[in-house]
């Protein structure tokens, strides 16, 4: 039958249709595929289309007069209580008003509906759309979402662990190698110890890559920013990658332009990271020929400038179809380069992940056979004023570690058999050391004796390093008379937090293993240079 809305205003004062207005809505209500009903203000029922049958089970007559809302789900009634109240309450103009709930179907189930609602006069006209399906899709995704969330997180914390791992045992061959090269050796010896040295310092960086890949997917990655000269920051990495291309036969260029000099703020680690990457993978696939690498600065005015890193080399370079995948993670131009050449491909993606982390970018252009390219651009600030700064490190490894020559005590916490015998390689006879095994052995020692250093592992058995470090600074702060030692903790934790969870501890430097002769013998110089002043 046809359907006439009221011609008289209605109890509300709001206007209605004019009376000639007569609106036949039987055909729309039995043909919508979508729900319609009207319903009063008390919320009954007055007409629903023919769809509700298919829909919810009803048929239409089985509705009217129903209270409507008896319908819906009890945990979705406070929020649809709400709408309601604000469809009918709103003003001729506003917005139609939207609600997803769920209703209950005449077989006890329920079907998520996504309502629009307008009121008009003392009648409110709804349609419903049945999103059951899309609404179960969107949960599937989410809960897929997680699913793969926590399974990144997994193999993020697999991988943090399985570094940590690899890094104890690779302390001990990297520190026992350099010890040993210390050491008088036949050209022979010498050969063969070189040989382990490379192949440890190669597992060393894959370890290394496979951990930053870990953070940089797990968003943990985070930039250290901090004031560095760039007049010698970047020597660390040329001066050895220089020696490996030397010894393949190949010219190595370094050209700097006289702009690219002065202070400034950023990353100086992950910059020398990038451009290590950069020149190693250039040395590594270039046979014969050279490598150049041309370092520019651009001042922007206002304390901004953009650093630029191009290295160039005339290796095996590859073809416009493998540019596309060239910073992808594990990718490298086809699968032979990892027979022939070897690597995990993951430099390149690093390189573009903190490139883009330090709001720059990077770009490559090559030719088969031909040579490559790579040119990254990275904003810094220069630094107005002198400043201190991070210098290259690189001190050479001696045995005088002590600036007044006496023996200095030196306390060592490690658990780990070989690594212990690797601090004393290393340190020798330049130190009078003591070794504990743990974190609570570490605190009764330096209880009853005083030292000038302490070396302390991060993960040991009964007592962690970082619990032992409080406990030592707590019994310093208990004897005000009682000189600071300065604390260098060993760790195969590498990450930034680690660190980070280091110095809140009380630990004045971290020293991540492998450790080196001379990363270690220059971490003691300086702790004991630093002597009770923190780092």
């Amino acid at each position: 039958m046809p359907f006439t809305p009221a011609a008289a205003p209605s109890s509300t004062g709001q206007p209605q249709p004019p009376p000639d207005a007569v609106v036949d809505l039987a055909t729309f209500f039995d043909v919508s595929l979508d729900l319609l009903v009207i319903r009063d203000l008390e919320g009954r029922i007055v007409r629903v289309s023919a769809s509700w049958a298919s829909t919810l089970g009803y048929q239409p007559q089985e509705l009217v007069g129903l209270a409507i809302l008896t319908l819906v789900h009890p945990d979705d009634l406070p929020g649809t209580l709400d709408s309601v109240t604000e469809v009918e309450t709103r003003r001729p103009g506003d917005p139609v008003l939207g609600h997803v709930n769920r209703y209950r179907h005449k077989d006890g189930g329920y079907v998520t509906l996504e309502w629009r609602a307008q009121k008009f006069g003392d009648r409110i006209y709804a349609v419903a759309r049945d999103v059951t399906a899309k609404a179960a899709a969107e949960r599937a995704l989410l809960e897929a979402k997680a699913a793969a969330e926590a399974a990144n997180r997994a193999k993020s914390d697999f991988l943090a662990n399985m570094s940590h791992e690899i890094r104890t045992p690779l302390n001990g061959v990297i520190g026992v190698i350099d010890a040993l090269a210390r050491t008088p050796l036949s050209p022979q010896q010498a050969e063969m110890v070189e040989l382990v040295r490379s192949s440890g310092v190669t597992l060393e960086r894959l370890v290394t890559d496979i951990l930053d890949v870990s953070r940089i997917e797990s968003g943990r990655m985070t930039l250290e920013v901090r004031p560095f000269d760039l007049d010698d920051a970047l020597i660390p990495t040329i001066a050895p990658l220089r020696g490996l291309a030397e010894e393949k036969g190949l010219i190595f260029r370094i050209e700097r332009a006289e702009s690219a000099c002065g202070v400034f703020n950023g990353d100086v680690v992950r910059i020398r990271q990038i451009l290590g990457n950069l020149l190693s993978n250039a040395v590594k696939f270039t046979a014969q020929g050279q490598v150049s690498a041309h370092i520019d600065l651009l001042d922007r005015g206002d304390g901004a400038a953009l650093l630029t890193l191009e290295v160039r080399d005339t290796g095996i370079g590859f073809g416009a179809d493998h540019a596309a995948q060239l910073f992808q993670r594990f990718s490298q131009a086809d699968a032979s380069i990892t027979r022939r050449f070897g690597g995990a491909g993951l430099g390149l993606s690093i390189c573009h992940a903190l490139t883009e982390m330090m709001g720059g970018r990077i770009e490559a252009e090559s030719a088969l056979g031909e040579g490559s390219r790579f040119r990254v651009e990275l904003p810094l600030t220069r630094m107005p004023v002198p400043a201190p700064f991070e210098t290259t490190g690189g001190e050479e490894a001696t045995s005088d570690l002590s600036p007044s020559r006496a023996r200095p005590r030196v306390l060592l916490a490690e658990d780990h058999p070989i690594n212990q015998r690797v601090v004393q390689l290393i340190l020798g006879d330049s130190v009078e050391l003591t070794v504990v095994e743990n974190g609570e052995q570490a605190a009764a020692v330096f209880a009853a004796e005083r030292f000038d250093l302490v070396l302390m592992d991060m993960q040991m058995p009964a007592m962690d390093g970082l619990s032992a470090t409080r406990a030592l600074r707590e019994i310093e702060a208990a004897d005000p008379a009682r000189p600071r030692a300065p604390v260098i903790m060993l760790s195969a934790n590498a990450m930034a937090e680690h660190q980070e969870q280091a110095a809140q501890a009380g630990a004045d430097l971290h020293l991540a293993k492998p450790v080196t002769a001379e990363a270690l013998t220059g971490a003691v110089r300086k702790a004991l240079t630093l002597g009770g002043r923190p780092a």
